[in-house]
Parts: structure tokens; sequence; C-alpha cells
């Protein structure tokens, strides 16, 4: 099977690391818009060959979008075009609704299935690729009847492959699940560095005095902008109600905190407790 993965970072380059090391008879055709990406997944042997896109796709029976979302949503109706009949493309982002809405009406539209990975780290690039990223980690597919039967076969199987478990959701759905379970996460990450690097001019003494709690909130706040910015502004409505959600709870805080109510805090951390009846 020939693969072409466009975005040949840590989700698109784990991907086809994961192939290879489950020993699924593959080639990749890599595709990067940055030279010095290219080159690292070349040597890494995440890509076999590095192509154009246009020379990529017609050669493929696999097309993988792992580019950010704004590209992706003027990649994915292009790459489209140029789809050979026989194959299939699936892309990478966090957000669905937006995609699923770009290429409704595409002729192709059922050689498209509609695919997010829920695995990822705070780094990005060739280098932070690696073979275990997708083991055991979800992947939703949306609208899976658009997709046509051959095609949502394949991905199937490449996902039971990887040993990834399949959840499936409507587009609208999903980016409002997403906005709660991950997007909020990040800006509350994102916004955590920023009042800790604001107040704390001095680097060292955040470094001293930082925490094993500290770390795991802030991780996330090393993530790349360019990709998650993009995500922010496609799935604004859902992420803009959350935050509401959000600021409303940490205002709620606050005015306990301030006159002093430490029974009323003590409650609302005891309900937050109930997280690890999801979580464990």
């Amino acid at each position: 099977m020939i693969v072409c993965v466009i975005g040949l970072g840590l989700l698109g380059g784990s991907f086809a690391l994961g192939l290879k090391a489950r020993k699924t008879p593959v080639t990749i055709l890599g595709v990067d818009s940055n030279p010095l990406h290219a080159r690292q997944a070349y040597n890494r042997g995440i890509a076999d060959k590095i192509l154009s896109l246009e020379e990529a796709v017609m050669r493929a029976d696999l097309v993988v979008l792992a580019t950010p979302v704004n590209v992706i949503l003027h990649q994915l109706p292009a790459v489209l075009d140029k789809l050979p009949a026989n194959a299939t493309i699936i892309d990478f982002g966090s957000t669905k609704q937006q995609l699923c809405e770009a290429v409704a009406a595409h002729p192709k539209r059922n050689q498209f299935v509609a695919t997010h990975p829920i695995a990822g780290t705070e780094y990005s690039g060739p280098e932070a690729a690696f073979a275990s990223l997708l083991h055991g980690k979800t992947m939703i597919i949306c609208e899976k009847e658009k997709s046509r039967p051959a095609s949502l076969a394949l991905v199937e199987a490449l996902c039971h492959s990887l040993t990834m478990p399949l959840r499936y959701m409507p587009a609208a759905e999903h980016d409002l699940h997403f906005a709660y379970v991950s997007h909020l996460s990040h800006i509350s990450s994102f916004a955590l560095g920023l009042t800790v690097l604001d107040k704390e001019k001095n680097q060292k003494n955040i470094f001293d005095m930082a925490g094993s709690g500290f770390s795991s909130t802030v991780r996330l706040a090393k993530s790349s902008p360019q990709m998650w910015g993009p995500i922010f502004t496609q799935n604004r409505e859902n992420v803009s109600e959350a935050l509401a959600g959000y600021i409303a709870q940490l205002q709620q805080f606050k005015e306990a905190i301030d006159a002093q109510d430490e029974e009323l805090t003590k409650a609302m951390m005891a309900k937050a407790n109930d997280i690890r009846k999801i979580l464990g």
C-alpha cells in the first residue's frame, strides 16, 4: 500500500512510524512545505520518498492530511480534486464540522473519512514523532455514513492494526465535546503560563519553585501556536461557550476565597473530585 502523508510532524510522522513498526507493507510518500521537516522525516525513516503534493497524491492508495486545521480546510477540497478513483483520504484535524461542511457537496466526498486520533504531546515536528504514539489511543470517525464502505473499511483496518479503539459520532457533536475536554484545557494552560510569566519576571524563580503540580498543569502551554490558533478559531462558538463556563467557575472560586468562605471552597473541590469517577 502506498500512503501519502502531507504534514510530517508529530501526528503524521507517528502514524507513518506506527504502520512501519507493525510491519504493515507500506511505502510512505512524504509531503511537507518545510524543507527542514521534509529532510528530517526522510533521515528518520518516516518517509521513504519526499515528493510534491500533486505527484504523491496521484500515486497514493491513502492520503493523510496531518497539517494544521486551517491548512486542511483548503487542502481537503483541492486534494480530493486530484485523488485517484480508487484512493482514500483522511485528516487528523482536531475540529471536524467546518472540514466536513467544506466537502459536503464534493463529488468525491465518499472517498473521504473524517478522522481524529486522540493522541499527541506538547512537542511538534518530525523529531517529536515516535512509533507508539497512537498505540491504544482512540480514533474518532465522523459522518461514517458519508464514506464509501471500501474507504471506511480500509481506515478501520489500519486503526485495528495500530490497536486504536474506534468511536463514531457526528461532526458537530465531536466539536462540542472537544471544546470542553481538549481545547479548553489547552487555553487554560496557555493562560496559566501567561499569568505566571507576567508575575514572575525572573524566570529562575519559576523553575526553582515550580513543583510537579504546576509543571503538569502548564505542560500544554508548550504546544504549537501554529496548530492551536486555527483550532480555537474554527471551533470558536463551542470554545467560547466552554470558556464562559470555566470563567464562571474561576469567578466563584475567587469570590469564595475573597470572602474567606473555606467551607464553600471545600465543597467546590469535593464536587470536582467526582472527576475521579470518569478518569479513574
